[in-house]
């Protein structure tokens, strides 16, 4: 029977995903909210309230939508699906995406880090601490090696990671952080040892006991070429990742996924959704940065147009509780996503400048961001305005295809890295 499926989310990500499910042939009607206008061009626009419960509850048994994907990290962690729950025995809802106590994978840094010290999960050494413990969390700082690396415990869209070069800088970032840098996410901060490697993220869907890979990808933070710059939400993002062999998998597979899993069996945490594992290789080995409880963002705009699987068969198998690694079909073309900014993002930059070029694009997938409609006039509305994702036989061809792609969008202001995949062989 065909499924009626209802996207929550207003980003690339959930654009991409939008683009992947609209190509099933077990989908009747696809809703969003709130959307954009790339979502909504693929998507019938509820006009509701996140917040509003009842009315979402109302427009899911009037619209009989069969499944709900909630693609961003904040409404999770505030207990959207805990919500929903009560229609999963009622109307047979399936839901794609953790309760609130699994997203504190991503929303608490120290739930996740006691979670991986408890279950032997490889990652960096660390500590907690909070505004009544500035001093002992200088005085941490002073026994450790730089770089010192300081976190934000919660939400902090992707831009509470410091990195400090310096003994006085960290304390200085730290003090800054406990007095709000990033708002009551930073009331607790995580003083984490800085591990040398490179970086990439492994995808998996899973129902907490069963799971799949979906393919990798390496995303890009920095705002500046050569990965020098600010933080930012993600410039771009590379798929596959040269470096994760089958010596890599079953490392990855063995001594990080398979003991997530398990964890949240053992912690007796229901679980049906994403997990992203932030993840870097030190010598030949695997270490954890972060979970995610949903997909990266630009990632997810790399991924998908890799991945020949049926997303909704996933997401039955996953309701079903047949889910298994042969459902996995994966497209051996490179994928390059180049994301396009807004002048001045990460920090302060102007919205509403008029996008033009963007409609006739034929050789990339032209994923929206920071977008919105005025008038009928598509303009931006964000700091990430678009994720242009490309395929190509090899990683340099699909950049190329990428960065070509990007010089005919036109908006004052217009920003983007042209070095995306510059570390991998």
């Amino acid at each position: 029977m065909k499924k009626n499926i209802l996207i929550i989310g207003s980003g690339g990500r959930e654009h991409a995903l939008a683009w992947k499910i609209k190509q099933s042939g077990l989908v009747n009607e696809l809703y969003s909210i709130p959307g954009n206008p790339g979502i909504n061009s693929l998507c019938t626009h509820l006009d509701i309230e996140l917040a509003d419960i009842d009315g979402l509850k109302l427009a899911i048994i009037q619209n009989d939508i069969n499944i709900v994907l909630c693609g961003p990290e904040g409404p999770l962690a505030d207990g959207i699906m805990d919500q929903l729950q009560d229609l999963v025995q009622s109307h047979k809802l399936i839901l794609i995406g953790p309760n609130q106590q699994g997203a504190q994978l991503e929303s608490s840094k120290s739930f996740a880090k006691e979670f991986m010290s408890r279950h032997q999960i490889p990652t960096a050494a660390y500590r907690t601490f909070n505004h009544q413990e500035i001093e002992a969390g200088c005085l941490f700082m002073e026994s450790m090696n730089l770089p010192i690396v300081l976190k934000a415990n919660g939400l902090a869209a992707g831009k509470g990671v410091l990195i400090c070069e310096t003994l006085d800088d960290a304390k200085t970032e730290f003090r800054s952080m406990l007095e709000g840098k990033f708002g009551d996410a930073s009331s607790q901060v995580v003083i984490e040892e800085f591990l040398q490697g490179i970086e990439f993220s492994v995808f998996v869907l899973t129902n907490g006991e069963q799971y799949v890979i979906l393919p990798e990808a390496k995303d890009y933070k920095r705002i500046g070429e050569g990965d020098t710059g600010l933080n930012t939400g993600g410039m771009g993002a590379i798929s596959p990742v040269s470096f994760f062999d089958e010596d890599m998998i079953e490392k990855v597979m063995h001594q990080i996924i398979a003991p997530t899993i398990n964890g949240l069996q053992a912690d007796q945490i229901p679980y049906q959704g994403f997990i992203f594992f932030g993840l870097i290789k030190v010598g030949e080995d695997p270490y954890v940065i972060e979970y995610n409880c949903r997909l990266g963002d630009p990632e997810t705009e790399a991924i998908m147009p890799r991945l020949n699987t049926d997303l909704i068969q996933l997401f039955i198998a996953c309701q079903e509780h047949t889910l298994s690694q042969s459902m996995i079909s994966i497209k051996t073309d490179t994928a390059a996503t180049v994301c396009l900014v807004s002048g001045g993002y990460p920090g302060v930059f102007e919205k509403g400048k008029v996008i033009s070029g963007h409609e006739q694009i034929s050789q990339s997938h032209v994923f929206y961001s920071g977008t919105k409609l005025v008038n009928g006039q598509l303009v931006t509305d964000g700091g990430r305005v678009f994720a242009i994702t490309s395929l190509g036989k090899s990683r340099q061809s699909s950049v190329n295809k990428s960065l070509k792609t990007c010089e005919k969008i036109q908006f004052e202001g217009k920003n983007y890295r042209k070095d995306i995949g510059f570390d991998l062989k």
